[in-house]
């Protein structure tokens, strides 16, 4: 391996690297978490409508006919939408912050500031938090404004990924 890849791929890579490693592991980990909430959605939780965008998408640019929950507005599935939607994230926010807590150890943040639980505990902490908030957003827009899910997902991503990089760099790892 090229040793400057080897010097990025270090703790000690600067902290230009740092934030790139942080933002391609925090890519990765939306990816797992979104995989497992359309994964949710568009089964066991259906919470998408026959226009969200993720429909859509599927349907014109790949031919698929994902199902969805057909409605009127009038059935009783309607009004737990944004529960529905909150339950699909809320379990692959789970999944993708064991991931991204494994990769930013390895990767990104020097561990040993706390022991590996205290850290893991304080991570998945700070990552409940800014979830929570970013969850509420997202009930919010889609109950009160009548957002569309997917939007309101891309809403909570964002409003999660900042809040987690400031908590993670400077109050839970060493750097």
């Amino acid at each position: 391996m090229n040793l400057d890849v080897k010097r990025i791929l270090s703790h000690d890579c600067g902290p230009f690297w740092q934030f790139v490693k942080y933002g391609v592991i925090g890519v990765l980990a939306t990816c797992v978490q979104t995989g497992i909430f359309y994964l949710l959605a568009l089964t066991c939780l259906k919470c998408l409508t026959p226009d969200d965008f993720a429909i859509t998408f599927a349907k014109k640019f790949f031919a698929l006919d994902l199902p969805s929950a057909a409605f009127t507005g009038a059935e009783p599935w309607w009004a737990s939408r944004g529960t529905l939607a909150a339950a699909a994230t809320a379990v692959g926010f789970v999944v993708a912050n064991v991931f991204c807590w494994l990769m930013n150890r390895r990767f990104v943040f020097k561990p040993g500031k706390f022991k590996w639980y205290a850290e893991f505990g304080m991570f998945f902490g700070a990552a409940t938090l800014a979830t929570a908030i970013a969850l509420g957003a997202m009930k919010v827009l889609i109950d009160c404004f009548g957002l569309m899910t997917t939007l309101a997902v891309v809403v909570e991503v964002a409003v999660s990924f900042l809040v987690n990089f400031f908590v993670r760099k400077f109050f839970i790892f060493k750097g």
